[in-house]
């Protein structure tokens, strides 16, 4: 028996030693945030904030109705040629289409009318003048005969002043239309072979596209917690992640009768020049719920796994723990907890996931 027992206890004691091993080696490989990691991280304490719900509306980018240039024709024609289209920038000035026009032709013969008859009135000035001075006209033949050519003078000068407010090209037997200002082309309603009269629409629309419209769909459900001077986020497909700060600046008094929603507008700046008439947004208001007060968290923080969601509390670089978490209320940005998470302790609240897998595994 004493023979079996000293084998027996040597493998005890090599088992024992090689634990003790397998121990100290995974306390030496004890995960820590390393220099280069931590720089890539976020971390922000607990802190307590007033409780607010997040009312997420939708809505469409449009230009300023407030800031815009509408062109419609004076004249009636066929539009023969266009150089512009929708979205494009142009300058004061610039070309963007002629018109042929009956009206051109009649302007142009009255100018040569006008010019003829101007031709044989100062003629006919001198002349009297002329028999003036010779005793045989008398003053009142003298002053007719200029009132004749100043009138004659005075039509050509209003044809002239038309022909140029039309921008007539002689050349071309065309109306030119041009920009009356620089900016963007929001809206066209124009095109070659299009007959225009003096009761169309507006051929096109101009705006600079500096400030910008968003129109929010309010239904009724929200109506009650929606009010002008409203502080909102408003965010794009386009960009995602970025947030656009604005407020309601009006709301309309009547339902949409398409729609069936109740429209509301922000103004926003938009010198950048990123949002784009025509875009779809996403608003989002957070309203305040009686001044109540919870410790919150990012709602970035949180990473969903496995149908849990938890978040990565700080001590210290080596010391991080996985905490699985229970809000009692939620926003689009924050995380409310009456339990579970502690005013002052730290959180990671960027680039979490990759402490999360390290820690995971």
């Amino acid at each position: 028996m004493k023979k079996l027992i000293i084998p027996i206890l040597g493998l005890m004691l090599v088992y024992g030693c090689g634990k003790k091993e397998e121990v100290k080696k995974a306390q030496d490989e004890k995960f820590c945030i390393d220099k280069d990691l931590k720089e890539k991280i976020t971390i922000e304490p607990v802190q307590k904030r007033a409780v607010s719900e997040s009312i997420n509306l939708t809505g469409n980018i449009t230009y300023n109705g407030d800031h815009v240039v509408q062109f419609n024709s004076l004249v009636e024609g066929i539009i023969t040629k266009t150089t512009f289209s929708l979205g494009d920038y142009v300058k004061k000035g610039q070309v963007l289409a002629e018109i042929k026009s009956t009206e051109l032709n009649s302007m142009q013969s009255e100018s040569k009318s006008l010019q003829s008859q101007i031709t044989v009135a100062q003629r006919n000035l001198q002349a009297t003048k002329s028999m003036f001075e010779d005793g045989i006209s008398s003053q009142k033949d003298l002053l007719q005969a200029q009132s004749e050519l100043d009138v004659l003078k005075s039509s050509l000068e209003n044809v002239r002043a038309n022909l140029a407010m039309f921008s007539a090209s002689s050349e071309r037997a065309v109306f030119q239309i041009k920009a009356p200002t620089e900016g963007f082309i929001v809206d066209k309603n124009i095109s070659p072979g299009m007959q225009i009269t003096n009761e169309s629409d507006p051929l096109f629309t101009i705006s600079d596209l500096k400030e910008i419209w968003v129109l929010v769909n309010v239904y009724t459900s929200n109506l009650k917690n929606i009010s002008e001077n409203m502080q909102v986020d408003v965010t794009t497909p386009a960009y995602p992640g970025e947030i656009f700060k604005g407020k309601i600046n009006m709301m309309s008094k009547v339902f949409d009768a398409d729609e069936h929603v109740l429209k509301a507008r922000i103004v926003m700046d938009n010198r950048n020049m990123k949002l784009k008439p025509g875009m779809t947004a996403d608003i989002t208001i957070d309203k305040s719920k009686g001044g109540e007060e919870l410790a919150a968290i990012p709602a970035k923080a949180a990473i969903f796994d496995n149908n849990r969601d938890y978040i990565l509390i700080y001590k210290n670089d080596c010391t991080i723990e996985t905490r699985e978490i229970n809000p009692v209320l939620k926003n689009n940005s924050w995380l409310y907890f009456d339990k579970g998470v502690n005013e002052g302790e730290k959180v990671i609240t960027k680039n979490q996931l990759l402490i999360y897998e390290r820690l995971k595994n």
